[in-house]
């Protein structure tokens, strides 16, 4: 299976939803594919200007390194000097914190979604809700 626009389009409604029903700041959502290009993203009013670039790195940096970002956050506290070297190998999309969680049909990776505009720890829960939502398994760690 691919990570189609449809349903890319698909996770974006489910993480804004979310993010109403959490009452979370405005979020910038950026969905990839298997291959770490863009399939979709969006960003809210009100959300700031950086947040695509950060919405990708959370994602970006999950596929790059093929956990999630909570992971890679565990990561760059033990690891410092690896999660800057990798940052810098992939050209500086990489944002270890959470938010940006792998996307799989049950048996392959697909792709993978990053939120960004409130805390770290709601981003990706929102990210979560979204991917199962469209039926589809969240790794975050």
């Amino acid at each position: 299976m691919t990570l189609s626009l449809q349903t890319a389009r698909a996770i974006i409604a489910a993480v804004r939803e979310a993010g109403a029903d959490q009452g979370l700041n405005p979020v910038t959502v950026v969905v990839l594919d298997a291959g770490g290009h863009v399939v979709a993203g969006e960003r809210e009013d009100g959300s700031s200007i950086g947040r695509f670039a950060i919405a990708h790195g959370k994602a970006h940096g999950a596929l790059a390194l093929g956990v999630g970002s909570r992971a890679l956050m565990a990561r760059a506290e033990q690891q410092p000097y690896f999660i800057a070297a990798a940052t810098s190998a992939i050209g500086g999309a990489l944002v270890p914190v959470p938010g940006g969680v792998l996307i799989r049909d049950g048996q392959h990776l697909i792709g993978a979604v990053g939120v960004t505009g409130d805390s770290s720890d709601n981003d990706e829960t929102a990210a979560v809700a979204a991917v199962l939502a469209v039926g589809l398994v969240a790794i975050t760690g």
